[in-house]
């Protein structure tokens, strides 16, 4: 099965993901690398020049097309699992775990990315905090059905979650842990 990594931007998807695919000996696939990857294009330019419904049709494209490939990490877009399809799809094949921060310490990570304003546009014209807030409450109840485990990834570094993410695999593969999604404050 492939370990998918979800959350909201800042949560930490891509950095974890890497390390936990290196780690575990596993090929890594970033949703949002490879829609820049397919288009040519960064996120940015798709959405300004095509707009968020063809980004999203891309990116479920994408994530059907991981789905025949050799299990690995999967680090998704923050707002891959709005689509059924692809909450179908990755829950499927998948063993999802829920990276989540408050909201704080998320908006504080995107603020310190330059490569983050780069890349991504912002979702809606509100200021980063009260963007943030609005969609984790849209998106928050998405990703604690979709989770089989959630990581509380605040105070912690890159090594910390990864450990942290790697025990719950072990336990689970040894079956002393079933899956489940503990709340996130």
């Amino acid at each position: 099965m492939h370990i998918v990594l979800i959350g909201y931007r800042g949560s930490g998807k891509s950095a974890v993901g890497r390390r936990l695919a290196e780690r575990l000996r596993m090929p890594f696939y970033d949703t949002d690398d490879l829609v820049k990857i397919k288009t040519g294009r960064s996120i940015r330019a798709i959405v300004e020049e095509r707009g968020w419904p063809y980004f999203r049709r891309v990116e479920c494209e994408v994530i059907g097309e991981l789905a025949a490939l050799q299990d690995g990490v999967i680090a998704t877009g923050g707002g891959a699992v709005l689509d059924e399809g692809n909450r179908h799809i990755l829950k499927r094949r998948g063993l999802v775990i829920w990276l989540a921060a408050d909201v704080a310490t998320m908006v504080h990570r995107m603020r310190e990315d330059v490569r983050d304003e780069e890349q991504r546009p912002p979702l809606s014209r509100d200021n980063m905090l009260r963007e943030a807030e609005e969609v984790l409450g849209q998106r928050t109840p998405i990703y604690r059905r979709l989770a089989d485990s959630c990581v509380d990834t605040a105070g912690k570094n890159i090594d910390e979650i990864v450990d942290e993410v790697s025990h719950f695999l072990e336990e689970m593969r040894s079956g002393k842990k079933e899956a489940t999604c503990r709340e996130i404050p």
